[in-house]
């Protein structure tokens, strides 16, 4: 295919172009591309020609009648009709165009004052934005924006005009995003995806602003857009919030007052409010400038008055600004395309920082002792560094770390964090005044970083704020784990975490920390990692200082009078507003495990582990988890078992046993078996141990239903390969715990108690007769027919009738119960009865007439005592008199009478409301009746008046009635 592309140039930019192939898109077509590096790479073969309107002035008339003549007959269909209403134009002395000197010239370029700028199709980056948001974050649009943030800071690292321009069309589709009414108006926040754009969009509009070169009216103009857009009612707020929430502390810098004020005095903060507030900042101060000018900008030989402040007590410079608001300075210098004057300024800043460590030092020293007895701290860093929506740690580290990149092959750096590889970095040297030689800027790096994660700080207010911090905490520690620890980093890393360790107040891993203190756990996981092979005791004492989370084991206090103005109003429910808890709590888990897993085979150390996690951590399913680490890990496939993990593993499940005793744990059932295996795995003492100790760790049924069954199986005494002294020390625990549990709840551990003592005589008496004491109050029918059975089923008969009598004293079956789960277990016990012979049946049946009421059931068990004679249990010393039994005599004659008034009493209660479609079952029930009346010896009689009884009493039934003559006369 053949295009054609025109390319228009002003001063060395492209300023236009068009392609015939019609491709829309940000980026050139590859036809505009292919035609500029033809121009670049062959200057000579594309003609550079004057602008027409010169060759033109250069012609007679003759030749421009020759010209114009040419050009229309070269394309007279398509020029024709334009070359007619010109000519008519010109002829015309009135026409518009006769009042204009001069004619356009397409070729000649803009004039010398004109803005140049790089071609940018507006409409398209506007199109494409819109997409990218409609699709709410899904088919990677969220990766196609942030490219589109990247190419703006490529814009502005090239210095191109056009950076700004294109951010201003983004937030233009952002604001214009239909979304951000509806999350409004349900006041719902805006989604995660959503949120981290609309901050790095923030973060940008900063940059832009901060441009050390930019012209006043550009800042005004961009100042003007940023206020409209932050007025408009959906522009989202700073802190991630539609304001439902408690005031940000971010905002708390100069609070005059132990309160922060109402939150609807404070001002309303957008994600713009940080580059209006940035339009502010210039470059003009002279301190400033002579920083990042020159390498070698020290403190002069004597200082005036006031210059005391501007460097440290080595000379170099220092530059005492708000932390985030320096950094952003360092990121706006970064990203317009200044990398040196960007390091001497983040230079200036860590001497800043290091003085201020130092200093901070000096003063908690003096404090240390007042500190230490009330054992709680103001926090003076009101807004931490760490989630901050500047990122100025994350910025300084990025500035330090890319002055030492090894780059190989000019690769570009690619921003999908999927197939890049982990950067090489190399130590380069600082360049100072002062000459310190040892000092990289690797080495700052990975200070900077130490130093503000280090920082102690509050929690800030809500969920995403929230999440933030721990999000960015991630982002820093997977940007540390790249670095190589040698020699020279070991020192930094070493010397930093001492500070951290002696910084009071200023340092979240000072001895005292206030209560709303972000927890250090992730911090301190990477910190005992990296510090473990060069220096285990420091890892060890770093660590076990971070597994804190005093959130959870102190209450508010009620205000600290003394620093009134550093301390952060405290709500006193503010304690559930920690929507990040659960994450934070699995952080202070994984710290834990990892401690654990590292002092393996080292008694002392596993003890002091032990004992963080038994005073910091309250969550028991958490304990339950490292329990199960530790158990993993104690016991490795290949190799024998470590006996002292391994009893920090029962020691921890123990203590989960303890915490979820008497709260209700829909995981209870697996950590109790857990358990079981784990004191199995140590050895017959820890079994006899929790065997005797059972009531503190388990409730009744556990202990004997899953506990002592566990213990007692056949795979356990084969596990632990037990001798007969030891297996019978087991037993006789079981045992006893089996009795003390079956007196606590017979209801439910009697017959687990009865199985555990089936081996020892007196154990099974002793637990039949509380179940004999129970009978009569504490337990149901169903728990005494199962027990029956099994007793049945052990060979004790005559126990088995004693429980099933006392079973049916409980029992009370109605008379349309005739589906009832208790009807086999009268039907088994009456079988049994009439088994044991006539005594025990004459024994069961009145109880059998006082509480079954259901006439189905009544006549079946009469038709079963009436088939076989009583007595077949044959139980020695017995005569069976193998005659069958009259019902017309006692006991059988007591229940043919119950019988056929159930059958009497059911009639009635069936005809009260008796619709047609049961009438035919009505029909097969009377005839079941016959059956049982005609048992009687005068059971004819008997039926016969029953049923012209019906028909007096429910005559008006005709249809019913004429069933009831057919079928019984």
């Amino acid at each position: 295919m053949t295009y054609k592309v025109a390319i228009s140039f002003d001063r060395c930019k492209i300023t236009s172009v068009t392609c015939g192939c019609g491709n829309k898109d940000i980026f050139y077509c590859a036809h505009v591309v292919a035609l500029s590096l033809y121009r670049i790479r062959k200057p000579d073969q594309v003609k550079l020609r004057l602008p027409i309107s010169e060759t033109l002035f250069q012609m007679n008339r003759d030749q421009l009648q020759k010209f114009v003549q040419y050009l229309i007959t070269a394309h007279h269909t398509e020029v024709l009709p334009t070359a007619q209403k010109l000519a008519d134009e010109i002829l015309s002395s009135n026409s518009e165009i006769n009042q204009v000197h001069g004619a356009p010239d397409p070729t000649a370029g803009a004039s010398i004052d004109d803005e140049n700028c790089w071609h940018l199709d507006e409409e398209q980056v506007r199109e494409q934005v819109k997409l990218f948001l409609s699709q709410g974050g899904y088919y990677g649009s969220g990766k196609q924006l942030n490219s589109m943030f990247a190419k703006v800071r490529e814009m502005l690292r090239m210095r191109d005009s056009n950076g700004a321009r294109m951010l201003t069309l983004i937030t233009e589709q952002f604001m214009a995003d239909p979304r951000l009414s509806l999350w409004r108006q349900q006041g719902t926040g805006i989604t995660e995806k959503c949120r981290q754009l609309w901050d790095e969009l923030g973060a940008l509009w900063v940059c832009v602003v901060l441009n050390p070169h930019c012209k006043l009216e550009e800042k005004s103009c961009w100042l003007r857009q940023l206020r409209k857009w932050g007025e408009m009612d959906v522009c989202p707020l700073e802190d991630g919030n539609y304001g439902n929430e408690l005031p940000n502390i971010t905002n708390a810098l100069t609070q005059s007052s132990g309160h922060s004020q109402d939150s609807l005095a404070r001002p309303r903060r957008t994600v713009f409010t940080r580059a209006i507030e940035g339009c502010d900042l210039h470059w003009q101060d002279s301190h400033l400038q002579r920083i990042i000018s020159s390498d070698f900008y020290v403190s002069p030989s004597y200082q005036r008055e006031g210059e005391s402040l501007l460097f440290n007590s080595q000379g170099q410079p220092l530059w005492l600004e708000h932390v985030p608001t320096a950094c952003a300075r360092v990121d706006a210098l970064r990203s317009h395309g200044y990398p040196r004057e960007a390091l001497r300024l983040t230079v200036a800043i860590i001497n800043t920082l290091r003085l201020q460590q130092q200093r901070q030092l000096e003063i908690y020293k003096h404090q240390k002792k007042e500190l230490l007895q009330r054992g709680a701290t103001t926090i003076t860093n009101l807004e931490g560094w760490v989630g901050h929506p500047l990122n100025p740690i994350g910025c300084l580290f990025l500035t330090l770390t890319e002055a030492c990149r090894l780059e190989e092959e000019n690769c570009l750096e690619i921003s999908d964090a999927g197939d890049s590889k982990p950067p090489v970095y190399q130590h380069v040297p600082v360049v100072t005044g002062s000459q310190d030689g040892d000092e990289s800027y690797l080495s700052l790096a990975l200070e900077v970083a130490l130093m503000g994660m280090g920082q102690q700080r509050v929690m800030p207010e809500g969920l995403y704020a929230q999440d933030k911090v721990c999000r960015n905490e991630e982002q820093i520690i997977a940007r540390l784990q790249d670095l190589e620890l040698d020699p020279v980093l070991v020192q930094t890393l070493r010397k930093q975490c001492i500070l951290l360790l002696e910084g009071g107040p200023f340092s979240g891993l000072g001895e005292v920390i206030h209560r709303e203190s972000v927890p250090m756990h992730t911090f301190a996981k990477y910190l005992f990692s990296a510090l473990l092979p060069h220096d285990a005791d420091l890892a060890y004492k770093l660590a076990l200082r971070a597994m804190r989370l005093p959130v959870l084991e102190t209450t508010a206090p009620s205000g600290d009078v003394t620093h009134p103005h550093h301390l952060v109003s405290v709500v006193p429910s503010r304690y559930p507003r920690w929507f990040t808890l659960g994450h934070l709590e699995s952080q202070q888990c994984e710290l834990a495990s990892t401690m654990l897993t590292a002092a393996k085979g080292d008694m002392l150390r596993l003890r002091t582990v032990l004992e963080a996690i038994q005073k910091n951590i309250h969550s028991s399913s958490l304990i339950f988890k490292l329990a199960q680490d530790a158990f993993k890990i104690a016991t490795p496939a290949d190799s024998n078992s470590d006996t002292t993990l391994l009893n920090v593993a029962l020691e921890l499940g123990l203590q989960v046993m303890r915490m979820t005793l008497s709260t209700l744990n829909w995981r209870r059932r697996e950590m109790v078996r857990w358990l079981v295996t784990c004191a199995t795995e140590v050895g017959v003492r820890a079994l006899v141990s929790i065997l005797q100790s059972w009531y503190s760790l388990f409730t009744p049924t556990e202990a004997t239903s899953i506990v002592a069954a566990t213990v007692m199986s056949h795979n356990t005494i084969l596990r632990l390969s037990l001798d007969y002294p030891q297996r019978e020390e087991l037993a006789s625990c079981a045992r006893t715990l089996a009795l003390q549990c079956a007196m606590k709840d017979p209801q439910n551990c009697a017959l687990s108690a009865l199985t555990l003592c089936e081996k020892d005589h007196i154990a099974f008496e002793t637990a039949y007769q509380i179940v004999i004491d129970a009978a009569s109050t504490g337990m149901t029918y169903t728990q005494l027919f199962t027990i029956a059975r099994y007793m049945e089923h052990r060979g004790y008969p005559l126990r088995a009738f004693k429980l099933a009598s006392l079973a049916m004293t409980h029992l009370n079956l109605a008379y349309n119960q005739d589906t009832h789960p208790a009807i086999n277990d009268v039907l088994w016990a009456c079988a049994l009865s009439h088994s044991l012979g006539k005594n025990e049946l004459a024994a069961i049946i009145p109880l059998v007439v006082k509480s079954v009421h259901c006439a189905t059931v009544l006549s079946d068990i009469l038709r079963r005592c009436t088939m076989t004679a009583p007595g077949l249990a044959g139980i020695p010393g017995r005569r069976n008199s193998g005659k069958l039994m009259s019902t017309d005599k006692a006991p059988l004659r007591q229940l043919l009478d119950a019988t056929i008034s159930a059958y009497i009493n059911t009639t009635h209660s069936r005809l009260t409301h008796i619709s047609p479609r049961h009438y035919g079952e009505f029909i097969e029930f009377l005839s079941k009746a016959r059956e049982t009346f005609l048992l009687a010896q005068d059971g004819h009689i008997q039926f016969a008046q029953f049923i012209d009884n019906l028909k007096q009493i429910y005559k008006g039934k005709k249809k019913l009635m004429l069933l009831v003559r057919e079928r019984f006369g």
